[in-house]
């Protein structure tokens, strides 16, 4: 890694891109401590146990905490992410069409999510402020009106689509995929403040004579916490590989290769999905809180969009298993892959081109999801189902899906830079 780093910064275009990439992260945390105006940030101070202030605050590096500019980061593209994707399975004729029109098609599909995002934003800020003031005993806003509570909307979605832009140029500028590198900044940036908080309650608060305990933990800790890194990225850089046979030999070029698919070609993005979609019902029934609080349909839904609740917990995983299928065939797409191996003459053994290659595509990566899902499920759920039981700090809870991300989007980076060395190595090879 530290070689690939070394070659990189040799060479001035991928240079210029890590520096890019960096100085709009530094754009991203600077904003993150700009506190929105009209706000009294310290009166979050006593929601720090609300499972929402905690997903917020791990995606947004404590922007939320602060109740900053970048407060909502890109939760609110996300969901609208997910919606557009949706609505292109032949829910929405014209999105339909726009998905088969290549990159016209796409920039068509782009503008739609950022209208979606807009919408999303300003709802899902007024509910969050409305709410959060409501849990602050009223604190949090310092003179409550519509007027006040639109202009924070405002501010907040303007923030989220400036992130959302800043997200945009690193994809195109610089290193990573933009909005993934934005989410990895801000759970990095948090990494300090959990490790603060894990002392505090292990070391600080508790008698000297269960110090050993405390020690044991810690052990145990990273021992676990090795073992994820371990797990995640063998099973991220695992992949099957399909051998494809040519029918047309051309001169130099191999007789056979090979397709592959990887376990879990998802990647992390069902986490993402399932993380962003939660956070939002959430935000409504903290804004529902005062109105309906006590009643029997208010507490079933705040038990169920609570991932730290068994519930919740269960619901939660189901929604990455079910995003892990979903986004590995939008990943993946068997009747595009089948279409191409065919318009360059190539098949896979023992299966005819065409129909039936699309289907054997399609039985085979149904199954290989089945394992990178139950593997995603359960690095998110069982750090969740330890800080039930064993009380732990919401730190550890949503450690799985912290280091889940963190892994997943170092390795995507990784693999951006080798590509880009190894075309600079082509490209100077074919000058010569």
């Amino acid at each position: 890694m530290f070689k690939l780093l070394k070659d990189s910064f040799k060479i001035k275009n991928i240079r210029n891109k890590i520096f890019f990439t960096l100085f709009i992260l530094f754009a991203f945390r600077v904003g993150a401590h700009i506190t929105v105006p009209g706000v009294d940030a310290k009166a979050l101070s006593s929601l720090n146990d609300l499972a929402l202030m905690a997903m917020f605050n791990t995606v947004s590096g404590n922007a939320m905490e602060r109740f900053s500019l970048f407060a909502m980061g890109v939760s609110p593209y996300i969901t609208a992410s997910i919606i557009v994707q949706l609505l292109q399975m032949d829910i929405v004729p014209k999105f339909v069409e726009w998905s088969k029109q290549g990159e016209v098609g796409r920039r068509k599909l782009n503008q739609a999510t950022r209208y979606i995002t807009l919408v999303l934003g300003f709802v899902q800020s007024i509910a969050i402020t409305a709410g959060f003031n409501m849990y602050s005993n009223a604190g949090l806003v310092k003179s409550p009106s519509i007027f006040t509570y639109v202009s924070i909307g405002i501010i907040l979605t303007a923030g989220t689509m400036l992130v959302t832009w800043m997200g945009e140029q690193i994809s195109e500028k610089g290193i990573g995929n933009g909005v993934s590198m934005i989410i990895f900044a801000g759970i990095i940036a948090r990494f300090p403040s959990s490790i603060k908080e894990i002392y505090v309650d292990y070391f600080v608060n508790i008698d000297k004579s269960d110090i050993w305990k405390s020690v044991l933990f810690m052990v145990a800790l990273v021992i676990a916490i090795l073992l994820v890194v371990v797990m995640v990225t063998y099973v991220q850089q695992a992949e099957r590989k399909i051998p494809i046979q040519y029918t047309k030999r051309v001169a130099g070029a191999p007789q056979s290769s090979y397709l592959p698919l990887k376990v879990n070609a998802a990647g992390v993005i069902p986490v993402i999905f399932a993380s962003s979609i939660i956070a939002t019902p959430q935000a409504v029934l903290t804004a529902l809180k005062t109105s309906q609080g006590g009643k029997a349909w208010y507490e079933v839904a705040t038990t169920l969009f609570n991932y730290s609740t068994i519930p919740g917990g269960i619901l939660y995983t189901i929604m990455i298993v079910a995003f892990t299928f979903f986004y590995a065939f939008v990943q993946v797409n068997p009747e595009k892959v089948a279409e191409n191996l065919q318009k360059q003459g190539s098949y896979i053994p023992s299966v005819r081109p065409g129909q039936e290659t699309e289907k054997f595509i399609s039985s085979l990566l149904m199954r290989l999801s089945v394992v990178g899902s139950v593997f995603l499920g359960l690095v998110a759920i069982l750090p969740i189902i330890a800080q039930n039981i064993w009380g732990l700090p919401q730190s550890i809870g949503l450690g799985g899906t912290s280091l889940l991300i963190v892994i997943s989007v170092a390795l995507e980076t990784n693999k951006q830079l080798e590509g880009l060395l190894l075309k600079r190595q082509y490209t100077g090879f074919i000058r010569e």
